[in-house]
Parts: structure tokens; sequence; C-alpha cells
């Protein structure tokens, strides 16, 4: 892949940052009150916010893919 040396680092860059923020906002979502209802059961604040996490991570998976094939390519 022929991508500039700077694009690459700045690819790894954002899914380093997203890869180190997202963990930690879910551990917030999963402990936030909204996220259960009275009988235990997943809120739908809960089902936004796991989507939400789950795709933001796997998008800074394929980013970082992309930055390190950058790199080496």
């Amino acid at each position: 892949m022929e991508i500039p040396v700077v694009w690459s680092v700045a690819l790894l860059v954002a899914a380093l940052w997203n890869l180190a923020v997202w963990p930690s906002f879910w551990r917030r979502v999963t402990k936030d009150p909204r996220a259960r209802d009275a009988a235990g059961r997943p809120t739908r604040f809960f089902t936004v916010h796991a989507v939400l996490v789950g795709v933001s991570m796997l998008l800074a998976l394929l980013v970082g893919v992309v930055g390190v094939l950058g790199l080496v390519g």
C-alpha cells in the first residue's frame, strides 16, 4: 500500500487513541445505573453504547491495520 509515512503514523496514532479511550468509556457505561433496568436486563442505553463502542473498536483496529500496511508497504 502506497501512502505517505506521515499519514500512516497519523492512522496508527488515531487507532491507538481509540483503543485506549473506548474501553474506559465502556467500563463507565456498564457501571451506570441507566445501563440495567430494575430486573437487571440491559436497557436501550446499554445497547446503544455497546454498539457504539463495538463499532468504534472495530474501526480502530481497521485503521491501525491500514496504518501498519502503509508503513511496511
